[in-house]
């Protein structure tokens, strides 16, 4: 029986398999980074799925700007489970490998959330641009059905777009080797790893990264400078306070994300060595989602009021 096997296209390709690199050490340092990576997995879910009970548990919460706090949370969720998972396997297995549509199928999932990540950080730039700069049409304006459909339209939107580049990649024709020098299915590993180079499908996608990441945020960037010039106009020192240290939060995340996304992925033919490679995609895939509920809860009397409720150490104040 022949050993080829049938991609999307339909060309026959003879890779039944991929294999992932991951961080090539000793058995002594796989397991020390099985338990940092463990580690740092247990604390993002522990962070953002309670941040997400906060905003769901927590009358005071339920505004438009905690609802999709607490929706990028969740979605972080999602975003780390894409990967750390399989890595986590990775360092305790001999092999390493992950399977043709497994490969593709994690490809497809980590960055359509991380395309849902952009558009939840500009949506949430939308709204504290109508809260500050609009705040007398603000609760007319960002009714329960708008929030509503922004929140369908950030977790949506990522999985349309990113069936383009998905399909156009698991077309090109791979023949050998198999071995990806990274811990997830990057997409440009995957096109190098191809029999032939198709410069179609590599503008096409490297056009895709930078329209969508460059306009993203531009479109945060307008938001926030809008937001800022609203807040220099305030007449009080305590309001500009709430409002900068409100903004301040969400800026540190944007910046976190697409600085390392966009170094990364607008200019992909550009040759970064493939360490750091790794380590900016460690970056923005791991580190990021693990700090962003203490950016996000630190600062904010309400969520910190509300984590309390949530881990039950709020201390009752008896009225006399």
């Amino acid at each position: 029986m022949s050993s080829r096997l049938m991609n999307v296209s339909g060309r026959e390709t003879t890779v039944r398999h991929f294999i992932l690199m991951g961080f090539p050490s000793s058995p002594e340092m796989q397991l020390l980074y099985f338990g940092l990576f463990s580690t740092a997995y247990t604390l993002t879910l522990m962070g953002n799925t309670a941040i997400a009970c906060a905003v769901w548990w927590d009358r005071r919460l339920h505004t438009p700007m905690y609802i999709l706090l607490g929706n990028f949370s969740l979605l972080e969720i999602c975003y780390v489970t894409t990967t750390i998972p399989n890595l986590l396997v990775n360092f305790l297995s001999m092999s390493k490998c992950i399977s043709f549509v497994s490969c593709f199928a994690q490809f497809y999932f980590f960055f359509s959330f991380g395309c849902d990540e952009g558009f939840f950080l500009c949506i949430m730039a939308f709204d504290r641009y109508l809260a500050i700069y609009h705040p007398l049409h603000y609760p007319r304006i960002m009714t329960r059905q708008l929030y509503t459909g922004l929140i369908i339209f950030g977790w949506s939107c990522g999985f349309i777009l990113f069936l383009t580049p998905v399909v156009l990649i698991s077309q090109l024709p791979y023949c050998g080797p198999n071995i990806i020098n990274h811990f997830l299915c990057d997409p440009v590993s995957l096109m190098m790893l191809s029999c032939s180079e198709d410069t179609t499908t590599q503008f096409i996608y490297s056009s895709f990264n930078a329209i969508f990441m460059i306009g993203t945020f531009l479109f945060i960037l307008c938001s926030y400078a809008l937001v800022i010039l609203a807040v220099l106009r305030m007449p009080s020192a305590a309001s500009k306070r709430k409002a900068f240290s409100t903004c301040a939060s969400h800026l540190l995340v944007v910046i976190l994300f697409f600085g390392s996304v966009m170094a990364m992925y607008v200019s992909p033919g550009s040759g970064h060595p493939v360490e750091v490679q790794k380590i900016v995609t460690l970056f923005y895939s791991v580190i990021t989602p693990l700090c962003n509920p203490l950016i996000y809860s630190l600062r904010n009397k309400e969520m910190k009021a509300a984590l309390r409720k949530v881990f039950g150490t709020e201390i009752p104040v008896h009225k006399t």
